[in-house]
């Protein structure tokens, strides 16, 4: 039976019980109360405890306490107490049993709903490869399933299909989209010679591949492989209860034995007089408010959490966050927009961008788009271009009233004329790892224009604030040590590490850890495995769903500052999650020593309905430490 089914069976037996208590404030008593409160608390603890018993029994064999102990113990205590004390005419304590049920369950379908299994996501991985592949075989193209293709053969690929298996180009010249492995928006020129690899999207151009690896021997196998290894390496972290309670609750029956012991036989208490205060220890030392002190903080503190964009998927995430040394971002779409922009336009401004606008309208290079996009925000308009023609790895030529006008890359104008102020700007630009486009008219370059994947606006801030905390930041990824270098000099990024392959992004990571706990904060498929590998996976709301479900925590709004909310959240919860415990067992300190009596001769003397409300004092103080959550302020509050 799932923790939801249990929690409601509880919650729905425990409503008499809720009324009779509600009843009692305005004098009101319920018919036959002990009866209904018998029989709907040992439906509960047949229904919904029995696996806190279980699970405890298993633990005690072991020689081994955790929060399934205590919860068993003082279900265990308050029910058969109450079955004792209904018999001899005392007050009843069913509810204590029934409503520590309901309590901690509610905390499990909690942490239950929060934590997704990532496994969805290796699926996803797995149907990004193409099913079939167009196998030449005795001279003729045949359409066959991937599976039955092998290495050695040569496949066909056609413009905007999926290329099906890894291999080495053997004809032809085409653009590649290899985002979904890279996370690098700009399509890769594949020729002869040249490495592909499946589920990349062959854009242009048609490919004759020779296949070197099929089946899981492929990068996008090996992925999926590292992400299935990242997932199941993990080992969880002990619930910081469950490392009280190994101490605690063994503590509180030894004390409650040793108090009912010393009661009888030493100072000649009667049998029930002596087992009150054994009873009374116990039921102070109830787990309710231990059972509380983590799911209502995480309850809270998620919630607040989601106010500001961040998802945490994890209880155990919080506590691992309040360990982090050092954070690593992906580059193109994390750190920065993730779509070309153009910078710079230097030398005739209007003339440039216009000549080149009138060109790139009909280019579908992503280079072009960026120029479009720019001409657009200026307000340029477009000339009609005569004789237009796509030159493959250079760039676009065409003529403008009876001009040849070329727009390109430095292969495009190597015959061209360039002024001194115009080759000096361009070699600036190089050296700012942007792309340089030459805008030439007849045998003159009149300009150029600089694009470059830009840092997103509170990408520098949002690395400053890390700094602040105390944390290192690094970037890694599969482009360029030029490229990766600027972006990170513009947003004061610590350390570098550049041309990056998915599979290396996972063991860099594990190096990483070497040194220190490690948060990776990414938003593409070929981020999966460094997400899972992490101690703590971010993954960028603007992302593949591959990233999302891969990461830990998930920022819905796209802001890097989230980043900064998302650490400050996370331990600010954490850290409440450990003053819930201290108030909890504050209570134990301060009352076991007034339950067990120690105190008798001065009249101080805690009996098990004090007890009772020793305890109920404590959950109230604890759910009113994790509502203070809701007016913790982060980021820009502050």
């Amino acid at each position: 039976m799932t923790y939801t089914k249990r929690f409601f069976i509880s919650l729905v037996l425990s409503i008499p019980m809720l009324i009779q208590m509600i009843g009692m404030l305005f004098n009101w008593m319920m018919p036959f109360y002990n009866w209904i409160a018998l029989i709907t608390t040992t439906l509960i603890m047949a229904l919904s405890a029995l696996p806190f018993w279980q699970s405890a029994w298993a633990a005690f064999k072991h020689h081994h306490a955790n929060m399934d102990t205590l919860v068993a113990v003082g279900t265990a205590v308050a029910y058969f107490y109450s079955i004792f004390a209904m018999f001899t005419g005392r007050e009843v304590y069913f509810e204590s049993a029934a409503f520590v049920t309901v309590f901690v369950l509610l905390g499990q379908v909690f942490e239950e709903r929060m934590r997704h299994n990532a496994s969805s996501a290796v699926e996803k991985l797995i149907n990004l490869q193409a099913k079939t592949a167009d196998v030449i075989r005795d001279g003729e193209v045949m359409t066959i399933a991937l599976d039955q293709v092998t290495v050695g053969d040569f496949v066909q690929v056609r413009p905007g299909q999926k290329i099906p298996v890894d291999g080495v180009v053997t004809e032809g010249r085409s653009t590649v989209d290899e985002s979904m492995l890279t996370g690098e928006i700009m399509p890769v020129t594949k020729e002869r010679g040249d490495q592909v690899y499946g589920a990349t999207l062959n854009k242009s151009g048609r490919l004759l591949l020779k296949v070197q690896k099929t089946g899981n021997a492929t990068m996008l196998a090996q992925i999926v492989e590292l992400v299935k290894m990242a997932q199941t390496s993990r080992a969880p972290i002990q619930k910081l209860t469950d490392r009280i309670a190994d101490v605690f609750v063994p503590l509180v029956l030894i004390i409650a034995i040793v108090t009912f012991t010393l009661w009888y036989l030493i100072f000649g208490a009667t049998l029930v007089q002596a087992m009150l205060y054994g009873v009374a220890v116990i039921v102070i030392a109830c787990p309710c408010a231990l059972g509380l002190a983590t799911p209502t903080a995480i309850m809270v503190g998620t919630g607040r959490a989601a106010k500001y964009g961040v998802l945490i998927k994890d209880g155990e995430v919080l506590e691992k966050v309040d360990h982090l040394q050092t954070i690593v971002f992906d580059k193109t779409g994390t750190i920065t927009i993730g779509q070309p922009q153009v910078t710079d336009v230097i030398g005739d401004c209007q003339m440039t961008l216009q000549l080149a606008v009138s060109l790139e309208n009909s280019s579908e290079h992503p280079l072009a788009q960026a120029i479009l996009e720019k001409a657009k925000e200026d307000g340029v308009s477009q000339q009609s271009v005569n004789n237009f023609q796509a030159i493959p790895g250079q760039g676009v030529r065409g003529e403008i009233d009876q001009q040849t006008i070329l727009v390109g890359n430095d292969k495009l104008v190597a015959n061209q004329q360039i002024s001194a102020d115009l080759q000096k700007a361009k070699v600036q630009l190089h050296q700012e790892a942007k792309t340089v486009v030459n805008v030439g008219v007849n045998d003159q370059v009149i300009g150029l224009i600089a694009i470059q994947d830009q840092p997103k606006a509170d990408a520098a801030q949002a690395i400053r604030a890390l700094k602040q905390r105390g944390l290192k930041t690094m970037m890694l990824t599969g482009d360029s040590q030029e490229v990766a270098q600027s972006i990170a000099h513009l947003v004061g990024i610590d350390q570098v590490i550049a041309d990056v392959l998915p599979d290396q992004k996972e063991a860099s990571i594990r190096h990483l850890q070497a040194t220190g706990s490690v948060a990776f904060v990414g938003d593409g498929i070929n981020d999966a495995p460094a997400l899972s590998t992490a101690d703590v996976g971010i993954a960028m709301g603007s992302g593949t769903d591959i990233a999302i479900e891969a990461g830990d925590i998930v920022l819905t709004n796209n802001r890097l500052l989230g980043v900064v909310d998302a650490i400050d959240i996370s331990k600010k919860t954490f850290q409440r999650i450990k003053l819930n415990l201290f108030w909890a067992l504050i209570y134990n300190v301060i009352g076991i020593p007034i339950a067990a009596g120690l105190f008798a001769e001065l009249g101080l003397i805690l009996s098990p309905e004090f007890g009772g409300l020793a305890m109920a004092l404590s959950s109230i103080s604890v759910v009113g430490s994790s509502l203070l959550l809701n007016r913790v302020k982060v980021g820009y509050e502050q």
